[in-house]
């Protein structure tokens, strides 16, 4: 499976969604999440990173444009690299960070706003398209790879319609 499209009628699917995301977290994994402002790309990221075995608290990295959380997959102590470019005037400035060493076969990483680094950042293994649409939010998952494919494939989500 390569798409997938459904609609989150409230935020417990939109956390739902995240937790079943993070049951096909692999390695080396890249999701770009894209949506306007208050579409859910932070509370699907909270979510999923949370149900990957983190305890801590999972704040958005919008001033700090990057947040890295250790949790375990597949037996492997593995950092999830939470990026929110929403800041950024430039995508020179992604590469001035240094960013785009932590995108690598270790680490995963999710990165919102991925048109401010447009040309710098690598393409991902899933993109993830949220809307709002009501009280809900309409999501589309697109693999672009092997391993995003592998992802769709695994995921195992029915919403609460």
């Amino acid at each position: 499976m390569s798409h997938y499209k459904t609609t989150l009628p409230d935020e417990a699917a939109t956390q739902a969604l995240g937790k079943s995301l993070a049951h096909t977290l692999v390695p080396g994994l890249v999701i770009f999440l894209h949506g306007d402002l208050g579409a859910g790309k932070t509370a699907l990221t909270r979510a999923m990173i949370h149900a990957a075995g983190f305890t801590g608290n999972v704040k958005s990295p919008t001033y700090t444009l990057v947040e890295p959380y250790q949790v375990n997959i597949q037996s492997q102590t593995t950092s999830i690299m939470h990026f929110d470019l929403y800041r950024m005037l430039s995508a020179e400035e992604f590469i001035d960070a240094g960013f785009r060493e932590e995108f690598n076969a270790s680490n995963i990483c999710i990165v919102e706003w991925p048109e401010k680094a447009d040309g710098v950042l690598p393409e991902p293994d899933l993109n993830v398209f949220l809307s709002v649409a009501g009280d809900g939010r309409e999501v589309e998952l697109q693999a672009l790879s092997a391993k995003g494919i592998a992802c769709l494939a695994s995921l195992q989500f029915a919403p609460n319609l």
